[in-house]
């Protein structure tokens, strides 16, 4: 029987890849209603009570999302000026 994933669950696993202190210290993916994200565990300490108490702080991110394209003066048209 094949895995599989439970919507509102994920898994997250320790990074491998971690060259830089800014990246995260676990990565994985999460279905959450229905949509697949990219998950990124960040391990922090203190700010809470000026304690040393560690934290985990979590990023999402859609997987099929893209980075938004800028639009050149090539993209206007005529119809987009209002006068």
């Amino acid at each position: 029987m094949a895995y599989e994933r439970k919507d509102n669950s994920g898994s997250i696993f320790k990074n491998a890849n971690k060259n830089e202190d800014w990246h995260a210290d676990a990565r994985g993916s999460a279905l959450i209603d229905g949509v697949e994200y990219w998950v990124d565990a960040y391990t922090n300490t203190g700010t809470k009570n000026n304690s040393e108490e560690k934290w985990q702080g979590l990023r999402f991110k859609k997987k099929d999302s893209q980075p938004k394209k800028e639009s050149s003066p090539s993209d206007i048209t005529y119809d987009d000026i209002p006068f």
